[in-house]
């Protein structure tokens, strides 16, 4: 079994997770490209010591970028979106 933080990456912070935050106790992360749902929802509820619902998890697509005549990519990332149990919060994100 890997160890939770090499799992979940970071948490992914936009106006859009903020609004999941509050209004559905939603908590968006980004996770090890290999991770599955059962991986994350394990690694979340060491990590944060919380019971988890759900879990769904999409691929990110590499954006492409331009500078003047130079193209590169932003690169892609796997992005978790875990629901939590009503009564439970993460402290991390209480703002």
């Amino acid at each position: 079994m890997r160890d939770p933080k090499d799992i979940i990456k970071r948490p992914i912070i936009t106006e859009k997770t903020s609004d999941l935050m509050a209004s559905e106790n939603k908590y968006t992360f980004a996770v090890d490209r290999r991770a599955n749902k059962i991986e994350i929802k394990n690694a979340v509820k060491e990590l944060f010591n919380v019971e988890v619902e759900k879990v769904n998890i999409m691929n990110v697509r590499p954006k492409r970028r331009r500078v003047g005549r130079y193209e590169g990519k932003k690169p892609g990332y796997k992005k978790a979106i875990v629901k939590l149990v009503p009564g439970n919060t993460i402290e991390l994100f209480e703002v």
